[in-house]
């Protein structure tokens, strides 16, 4: 399985990239806002994420596919998105004109009309992604720009943080805020206790 790609982003197409990694060229499905993000990057070289897929279905002709994405985490919660019913590689791939972090938000807050503004998405379906996914967004609608942490495990401190704030009766809300704070410290926290014992530090420095 190829899990990543890099080199030279050759072109860019409404719904695909080519990457030229010697000797190969290769055809990458991307969504939309990940293309908006390689717009002024065509002649350098890039990495993909990618996700190695089969287009079709048994009684039609099937056909391999990479679909790639900028970060490991929004290849985390693209197969998250895809584990809905009916909505599938093709239907996320249209969905995703937004940052991870803005539709994360939306599902985890029940903002279902937001959701059945992205394409291909439609009112019933929104209302089956809230359903589904709400209790497993948290920790990538707390992801913010250059706040993203550099890897799963860091990921997962934030997410046990995340939980552990709500437990201890803080707002959904607040507890996003005071995470988004210790992200910005730029430390590397081993675990939840100590990203919590950081984050009340900062609060009472404020």
């Amino acid at each position: 399985m190829i899990s990543k790609i890099t080199g030279k982003l050759v072109s860019l197409h409404s719904d695909f990239a080519i990457i030229l990694a010697s000797p190969f060229e290769y055809e990458v499905l991307i969504p939309e806002y990940t293309r908006r993000q390689l717009q002024n990057e065509i002649g350098k070289t890039i990495s993909l994420h990618t996700i190695y897929s089969i287009d079709g279905n048994p009684q039609g002709k099937l056909t391999p596919r990479l679909i790639g994405f900028l970060t490991e985490t929004e290849r985390e919660f693209f197969n998250l998105f895809c584990s809905v019913d009916g909505v599938g590689a093709r239907k996320a791939l249209r969905a995703m004109v937004r940052p991870v972090k803005e539709i994360a938000t939306a599902i985890e807050e029940k903002d279902e009309k937001f959701l059945s503004g992205l394409p291909g998405i439609g009112n019933a379906m929104s209302e089956r992604i809230v359903a589904k996914l709400r209790r497993k967004v948290p920790k990538f609608a707390l992801l913010v720009g250059e706040n993203i942490p550099e890897n799963e495990q860091q990921i997962d401190v934030v997410s046990e943080t995340y939980e552990a704030l709500i437990t201890l009766g803080h707002s959904e809300s607040d507890a996003r805020r005071l995470i988004d704070a210790a992200l910005k410290s730029k430390n590397k926290f081993k675990d939840s206790p100590e990203m919590i014992q950081a984050i009340y530090t900062i609060n009472r420095n404020q």
